[in-house]
């Protein structure tokens, strides 16, 4: 599968993240089944509210209707420069899970391109849907 559409996606907004007490930048590519990408970057607040990329990225989807996805490509890490391998956090798992199936896959994305695969069954396994 090609991904590199996604990957330059995910790594571009994530120079959009506003990150001022994490310094974590992350970015991430959600392939909708109609086939369009929505971007999401994290934007953080001094309180709780904060959200992160892929909650962004799923509610653009949503917001313009769209009711099945294929996968996310997501990146991240402290240094505009360089990538951690960043997996989405428990919250997103859950507000993801309601919207996918267990083969829905997350594509982590490392340094040098370096991508991991994960389906929600990895990353949420005996979830309320299984």
């Amino acid at each position: 599968m090609d991904l590199s559409k996604e990957i330059e996606i995910a790594k571009n907004v994530r120079k959009n993240a506003h990150a001022p007490y994490s310094k974590y930048y992350v970015g991430c590519a959600l392939k909708a089944g109609s086939g369009k990408i929505y971007s999401g970057c994290n934007i953080e607040n001094d309180g709780i509210q904060s959200i992160c990329a892929e909650r962004v990225a799923f509610t653009k989807a949503i917001s313009e209707g769209e009711k099945s996805f294929d996968y996310i490509v997501v990146c991240g890490s402290n240094d505009l420069t360089k990538l951690d391998n960043c997996l989405p956090c428990g919250y997103c798992r859950q507000f993801m899970n309601e919207f996918v199936d267990k083969n829905f896959r997350v594509y982590a994305l490392a340094d040098h391109d370096v991508i991991t695969e994960y389906s929600m069954e990895d990353l949420l396994p005996n979830s309320f849907k299984s």
